[in-house]
């Protein structure tokens, strides 16, 4: 199982820098980094409702699962 985290996407659409996006947020660029890259283990709440409010969107435009891919010849 992968959750894919999608911010880049968001903040193409609108044209919002890395920085701009951690500012509004309350987070550092750094940990801005750290969820793009699919290295967090884990997301708050309130950063998620942030995340949301700054983006104007819903946690599944910036969330997606992804089902881990089953091994040859298993059914």
């Amino acid at each position: 199982m992968a959750i894919v985290v999608e911010l880049d996407v968001q903040l193409a659409e609108r044209g919002m820098s890395v920085g701009e996006f951690a500012e509004a947020v309350g987070i550092t660029p750094a940990n801005i980094a750290v969820l793009k890259n699919g290295r967090a283990k884990a997301v708050r709440f309130t950063t998620l409702d942030a995340i949301c409010r700054t983006l104007d969107c819903q946690p599944g435009d910036v969330l997606r699962w992804v089902p881990d891919a089953e091994p040859e010849g298993d059914s």
